[in-house]
């Protein structure tokens, strides 16, 4: 990954989890001061509308990294990366779940799609966040100034 792509995936997921846990707190966590209002912060309507705005382009980002460092981390070094496995996995359910909670017209499905994405997207930052801090030791003995060039054998 170039620092263009590391950069772009950064912002996008801080900026993703941040809308999305703004809006959960608003409206699970908090009572509108006027009976009659139908939301509990004045905010909500704007940070659902952000998380789902800026969402697309964290989806995006994973499409963006795709070829030349998931699926080759997956490849060759997944015995070495469970944390990048782990967020491969969550971002399929997280990504469902989202877009079908926009589309969900019975109380039960909506229910289930929040349910999927909570915790899909809670496990997601949280091995994300592991997958950052946990350097395997071949990276840490990389310079600064090198790519992530893999050391993939030939087919051959």
């Amino acid at each position: 990954m170039n620092r263009g792509q590391i950069l772009y995936l950064h912002v996008c997921v801080v900026l993703t989890a941040l809308t999305g846990v703004l809006f959960a707190v608003m409206k699970y966590f908090m009572r509108p001061t006027d009976e009659f209002s139908v939301v509990n912060h004045p905010l909500q309507p704007y940070m659902l509308a952000s998380h789902i705005v800026i969402a697309p382009f964290l989806v995006f980002g994973f499409g963006w990294i795709f070829s030349n460092h998931v699926w080759p981390k997956f490849q060759y070094e997944r015995q070495n990366r469970a944390s990048g496995l782990w967020s491969m996995i969550a971002i399929v359910p997280m990504t469902l779940s989202a877009y079908l909670l926009q589309i969900s017209t019975s109380d039960a499905a909506r229910k289930a799609m929040t349910v999927t994405h909570w915790m899909s997207s809670a496990l997601f930052v949280i091995v994300y966040v592991g997958h950052l801090v946990r350097r395997p030791s071949a990276a840490a003995g990389r310079s600064a100034g090198e790519g992530d060039a893999l050391n993939v054998p030939s087919p051959t």
